[in-house]
C-alpha cells in the first residue's frame, strides 16, 4: 500500500487539529509541521515546550495524555545542533504526535516534562547521560547509563570513537 507524499509547513497542515488548535493557543510556538508516513511532526520553539505539552494534554479533543518516547538526535556540525524529540498519544482519540524542540549546542537545555508526565524522568535521564541535553526543573539528573565518573557523552558526534584519553 502506497503512502501519501509528505507534506510539509504550517500553512499546508493548519487544519490538522492539533496545528490548528497549537496556532490559535500561541502561533509563536510552532515553528514548522510536517506530516510524513502518517505520521505529524510539530516544530516546537524551546521556551514554549512545556506550555505547549501542556495544553496538549489537557485541551478536550486532544487529550495526548501518554509520554511514549522522548529521543535526542545530534545534527552536528550543523546548528541548531540538537533536536529533542517527544512522541505523544491520546488514547481517546487514537492519535500520535511528535513535537521537535531544536536546541544549540552552546546551551543544550529546555524544560523538563516530568511534573506533566512522570514516565519522562528516565527518558530526560538517559538523554542528559547520551548527549548532555540538561532538563531544567528536573527532580534527579544525573547519569542512568554511564558511570557517575563518566568523562564526556558518547552519543555526541564529536565525541571520540576511543574515548577521551
Amino acid at each position: 500500500m502506497a503512502l501519501d507524499p509528505a507534506i510539509g509547513g504550517i500553512e499546508a497542515l493548519k487544519q490538522r487539529p492539533a496545528v490548528a488548535r497549537l496556532l490559535a493557543w500561541n502561533a509563536e510556538a510552532v515553528k514548522d509541521a510536517k506530516h510524513d508516513h502518517g505520521e505529524l511532526t510539530i516544530v516546537i520553539d524551546r521556551p514554549f515546550l512545556r506550555d505547549a505539552c501542556a495544553f496538549l494534554q489537557q485541551e478536550p479533543g486532544l487529550n495526548f495524555n501518554f509520554l511514549s518516547d522522548l529521543t535526542c538526535v545530534d545534527r552536528y556540525p550543523l546548528e541548531p545542533r540538537f533536536e529533542v524529540i517527544y512522541h505523544l498519544l491520546s488514547h481517546s482519540q487514537k492519535q500520535r504526535l511528535r513535537l521537535k524542540v531544536k536546541l544549540e549546542g552552546d546551551d543544550p537545555s529546555v524544560e523538563s516534562l516530568t511534573s506533566l508526565w512522570p514516565g519522562a524522568n528516565l527518558f530526560e535521564r538517559e538523554v542528559f547521560d547520551l548527549f548532555g541535553v540538561r532538563f531544567l526543573g528536573h527532580p534527579d539528573l544525573k547519569r542512568v547509563l554511564m558511570p557517575e565518573d563518566w568523562d564526556g557523552h558518547p552519543l555526541r558526534k564529536d565525541y571520540p570513537v576511543e574515548g577521551y584519553r
